[in-house]
């Protein structure tokens, strides 16, 4: 199904839309971007963990069925992985997806001159 953009939109966003609407989507929301950040400093934690660190951290109250919710739209993205260890499931960073960003905007190290 064809997404359908108007006005600058249809210009500036085209090609991330029909790249990985579910990436963008992921990454459009605060809350997700720190439970990457939480991720990146410790990989690998339980739904439980997460939310304790969201919530000393971050301020953050948000019940454990959001912050569930949040992680099942990170994981849909490709974003985060799980995995299943007794009666545990563990959560993973996989930044991979995030490769075309980087190839459609490549970082450049150097700072501009003035």
């Amino acid at each position: 199904m064809p997404h359908i953009l108007i006005g600058k939109s249809q210009l500036a966003y085209r090609w991330a839309v029909d790249a990985d609407p579910d990436l963008f989507k992921a990454l459009g929301d605060a809350t997700r971007r720190i439970i990457l950040d939480e991720l990146t400093d410790k990989d690998g934690q339980t739904l439980f963990e997460i939310c304790g660190r969201l919530t000393m951290k971050h301020g953050l109250a948000s019940s454990r069925q959001a912050i569930s919710q949040h992680l099942a739209v990170l994981e849909q993205a490709g974003l985060v992985r799980s995995r299943r260890q007794g009666r545990y499931k563990f959560h993973h960073i996989d930044t991979r997806p995030l490769r075309s960003i980087i190839e459609r905007w490549p970082i450049d190290r150097e700072e501009p001159n003035p």
